[in-house]
């Protein structure tokens, strides 16, 4: 009698938690559900154009691309589109022709050139006030502004810029900064004794020399041994210090 009760327990037990056991559906177990055919969306086919033309050289910022209005998407419906790109222009620029190859579900669908419009957006600097020749790169003095850099050309990044930059010539406040405002400030000048170290191995020396240029950080400089009046080749490394290398 106890084993018969016993036994009614266990199987009452095993049935409530077989009953509490969450159920999977059906389209949850199945993540295979193929997709809807559909055609090739405008949209779709300039994003995937900017990704590969952005992959290709290497770019930063916000890359757009603009089809032309005589663009028309393959006549098909297909679960799955692919763009490849096989002909790039030789730089970016706002106007680029390329020629892609469009595959609808890995059976090509159409070949052939397309000229883009495109559009890089970044982040560039602005003068926020005058700035003097000369005068240290300080962010305090300028703002930043998103700009299309393939249309407005040398402008500086606004990702670029530190303490080791001069202005070059005057900048009106309320313009954009560019390359030709800015160079590296010379950390060696011409004229100037510097320290010139060598080493090579175990073994290490070094001299006073004088700078024949000036130079920046990490930049090549001419100087003149000051006992024999020959000049050699070293690399600033930092304030009128110098380094040879072999």
């Amino acid at each position: 009698m106890i084993m018969r009760s016993l036994r009614l327990a266990l199987s009452l037990f095993a049935a409530s938690a077989l009953t509490a056991m969450p159920r999977l559906s059906v389209a949850a177990a199945t993540d295979s559900t193929p997709l809807p055919a559909a055609p090739l969306a405008q949209d779709d086919f300039a994003a995937a154009l900017a990704r590969d033309l952005a992959a290709h050289f290497n770019l930063e910022g916000d890359l757009q691309v603009e089809l032309p209005r005589s663009w028309t998407p393959p006549d098909r419906l297909a679960q799955s589109w692919q763009v490849q790109l096989s002909e790039y222009p030789a730089l970016p620029a706002g106007a680029m022709l390329v020629r892609c190859r469009v595959l609808a579900d890995g059976v090509s669908a159409s070949d052939g050139t397309i000229l883009l419009h495109a559009s890089l957006w970044r982040d560039v600097w602005l003068a926020r006030q005058p700035l003097v020749n000369g005068g240290i790169f300080d962010p305090a003095l300028l703002d930043s502004r998103r700009v299309d850099v393939l249309h407005e050309h040398d402008v500086v990044p606004a990702s670029v810029g530190d303490r080791t930059f001069i202005f070059t010539r005057s900048v009106q406040a309320g313009r954009l900064l560019t390359w030709r405002d800015l160079a590296r400030r010379p950390l060696v000048r011409k004229g100037d004794l510097v320290e010139v170290s060598a080493s090579e191995g175990m073994l290490s020396l070094s001299m006073k020399g004088l700078a024949m240029q000036n130079a920046a950080m990490g930049e090549a400089v001419t100087v003149r041994n000051l006992d024999s009046h020959k000049d050699f080749t070293a690399f600033v490394v930092d304030e009128n210090h110098v380094q040879v290398r072999f």
